[in-house]
């Protein structure tokens, strides 16, 4: 079968009417390895996008349906990297790489512990033949233990060779290779030095800190998992003949109509059919079952609680709430941030750097009389003791911590660079309706009317799904749908009835007269030129409003609401929360106008949910959407609240303050510990296996400073 008829077999939809493939690059394992994949995909004609995700070594392609995808394989196999197609439907939860790791891992550990064993024999004083034999023990346990067990940095190191670079496991590769040859050679010579357990011990530290950060990075990715597995393998389809049959996931489409029993989970994003109770807590956290009527959406994850409802499907699993849930953890994770493209930079040069270090080790004390074998001894201690592991763990270590932390806490990070805007934050804005309010207005009663206009409202309300018309419907429709009945959009709702021409909606669509006293939100029913009614609805503040304005606060924020409502509304919300600054009777240009103009005043965070504050979400440098909001105010904002709770951004902003002080610090550490032991390492003061030591400590304590993350509370309790 040729490469082009594997490719084509693993096509699938991608978003915005893209094709989608992925292929295996397994021998992927740092950031030179994602540019370098990348880039050779970047290039080809009709690629929209490629990422590489090293978690599960993949590269996902996104490409014009026209265009032709049988080069991809051949482009990342030219940039250096080992590669096929696989079938995303069908991945399963091994890890293979996490197999390889933890086997090399093992085998690394009996060598080091047996060629120390026997280096202790050397050590007390064995001389002569003795030695020797201790040596050649040493080397049939080290030998065979760094060929197999070296293979993830030999491999690495080959492919970015033969693509004409040079990736950090090209000194470390180096390094194992030249300390294990000139071990072998002294043995062979019957030489005074051996260093089989340097060698051993230098990859058995290697693979405890690459391990560790492959199960660090699994862990962070276990909810993307878990909201993997809230999609079931399928659902109970009716059919045009009245029968009702199973039908695998990837094959619902819009369009379908499914049977959902209760305890079942909704398979892609449905429009309910009937009434029954459903559990939206993958959604909003609530925990308690939500009525549901005909026409109400229900994302996929959500469960159903009492009875069986027929729904309706609406987009494809490929596209539905669980699947861009999970698209956004995954585009977190990969993406590139301020310190993280510096320390990829630094990573890029240090391997030359290093390299050009340890030729001049080596010449240097061939100059001064020492002989190829000193001179070579502490060239080699200088790759060992120089490894980048620690510089290229610094960042991703970090914001991969700081992403499950924030996911744990009901918290959705889009971009990992908005992390860093986040900690310099001087300034939130809120939107009102729908972000401090709930968004879910309550009908409060007439202003003037009758109960006759009060039935025909509410009947033309029915034919809309805005949030005051579904208020004013709550009451009970009584009669029919108004014939001619459309929604205008921005106005209201309008029908013909009897040759006459009745309005539902704002004032300037009825011709109402509004001076904006009022402190709640108001609709008008007019008939023809005449208003006949006007009706009022009041919208309650969210339980934990009051509780994250004062958390803001007190981390020395400035608060202030940026709200398209009418003022009386805006005043009484900013009134009950304590809020000094507040704008009102904003368009959504006037927004983005108001958040520049805070702007000067430093950075400023933007809190919205509606499709009005998604240019004033863009305009922030840094923005949260509820789940609740709608898609585009979800897709414009950098964070997600997937539990509905405020509580979120006062702890996005805690957590942003402590990961920009654990970046620094492990950038720190990293510079620091190079800065030292470079000249220690070039002055022959460092032995290959106190590099080996020296070099995988400093890793490790990378790796637990980003670990504090996960532990360190807040200094409020109630801010979780």
């Amino acid at each position: 079968m040729s490469a082009r008829a594997d490719v084509l077999e693993f096509i699938e939809p991608g978003p915005d009417g893209a094709s989608r493939v992925s292929l295996s690059v397994p021998d992927a394992y740092c950031a030179t390895c994602i540019q370098t994949i990348e880039k050779a995909l970047l290039v080809l004609p009709g690629v929209r996008g490629a990422r590489v995700n090293l978690d599960r070594r993949q590269v996902q392609i996104d490409f014009d349906p026209a265009s032709d995808p049988s080069g991809f394989e051949d482009a990342v196999t030219r940039s250096g990297y080992r590669n096929h197609p696989i079938d995303p439907q069908a991945m399963e939860g091994r890890d293979p790489a996490l197999r390889e790791l933890v086997s090399a891992l093992v085998v690394a550990g009996f060598a080091s512990a047996h060629t120390m064993f026997f280096s202790e024999a050397v050590w007390s004083g064995v001389e002569g033949d003795a030695r020797t034999l201790f040596y050649w023990l040493s080397a049939l346990v080290a030998v065979p233990a760094v060929a197999f067990a070296g293979r993830p940095f030999f491999r690495s190191a080959y492919a970015a060779l033969r693509a004409g670079k040079a990736n950090m496991d090209v000194p470390i590769a180096i390094a194992l290779i030249a300390t294990t040859a000139i071990s072998l050679l002294e043995t062979r010579l019957a030489g005074q030095h051996a260093y089989f357990d340097a060698s051993t011990m230098l990859l058995f530290f290697l693979l405890v800190g690459r391990t560790l950060d492959h199960v660090m990075r699994a862990q962070a990715r276990a909810a993307v998992s878990s909201l993997a597995r809230l999609a079931p393998r399928g659902a109970q389809r009716f059919f045009d003949d009245g029968s009702v049959a199973f039908v695998r996931l990837a094959e619902i489409v819009p369009g379908m109509r499914l049977l959902l029993r209760a305890g079942d989970r909704v398979p892609v994003d449905c429009a309910a059919v009937d009434s029954g109770a459903v559990d939206m807590s993958v959604v909003n956290g609530e925990a308690m079952p939500l009525p549901v009527v005909a026409g109400d959406a229900l994302p996929a994850g959500a469960l159903v609680v009492d009875r069986p409802i027929a729904v309706t499907a609406t987009r494809p699993a490929i596209d539905s709430f669980v699947a861009r849930t999970a698209a956004l953890m995954e585009s977190a994770e990969s993406a590139r941030t301020r310190y993280r493209r510096i320390a990829d930079r630094a990573a890029d040069l240090y391997a030359p750097l290093v390299h050009l270090a340890a030729a001049l080790t080596f010449l240097f004390w061939i100059a001064a009389g020492a002989g190829w074998h000193t001179a070579l001894l502490n060239a080699v201690a200088v790759l060992i003791v120089t490894c980048p592991c620690a510089l290229a763990l610094a960042v991703p270590i970090a914001h991969v911590v700081a992403a499950g932390r924030l996911f744990a806490q009901g918290v959705l990070m889009k971009d990992g660079a908005a992390l860093e805007r986040l900690a310099t934050v001087r300034h939130v804005a809120f939107d009102k309706t729908g972000t401090l309010t709930s968004g879910r207005p309550v009908y409060a009663g007439e202003v003037f009317g009758s109960q006759e206009s009060l039935s025909m409202a509410r009947a033309m309300a029915a034919a809309s799904n805005h949030p005051l018309s579904l208020a004013l419907a709550s009451g009970g429709v009584t009669g029919p749908l108004p014939p001619d009945c459309r929604e205008v959009p921005g106005g209201g709702v309008e029908a013909r009835i009897e040759g006459q021409r009745w309005r539902l909606g704002s004032a300037s669509f009825c011709g109402a007269a509004d001076d904006g006293a009022g402190e709640r939100s108001r609709v008008w029913l007019s008939n023809g030129d005449t208003v006949v009614a006007c009706f009022e609805f009041e919208d309650i503040l969210r339980p934990d409003a009051a509780s994250t304005l004062c958390d803001l606060q007190q981390a020395s924020l400035e608060v202030s609401i940026v709200s398209g409502d009418r003022s009386a509304s805006v005043r009484r919300v900013a009134s009950a929360l304590g809020i000094e600054r507040a704008a009102y009777a904003l368009t959504p240009s006037g927004k983005l106008e108001t958040i520049e103009a805070l702007r000067r005043g430093g950075p400023v965070a933007m809190v919205g949910d509606g499709i009005n504050d998604a240019v004033a979400l863009r305009g922030a440098d840094v923005s949260f959407a509820p789940a609740s909001a709608a898609d585009v105010g979800r897709a414009a904002a950098d964070f997600v609240l997937t539990s509905d709770r405020l509580a979120g951004v006062p702890f996005a902003l805690w957590l942003a303050r402590m990961t920009d002080t654990i970046v620094r610090q492990n950038l720190a550490i990293s510079m620091a510990y190079n800065l030292v032991v470079l000249p220690m390492a070039a002055a022959g003061l460092v032995t290959p296996l106190v590099a080996a030591i020296a070099m995988s400590s400093s890793s490790m304590i990378v790796v637990l400073n980003a670990l504090r993350l996960r532990f360190t509370q807040p200094p409020r309790s109630d801010i979780k």
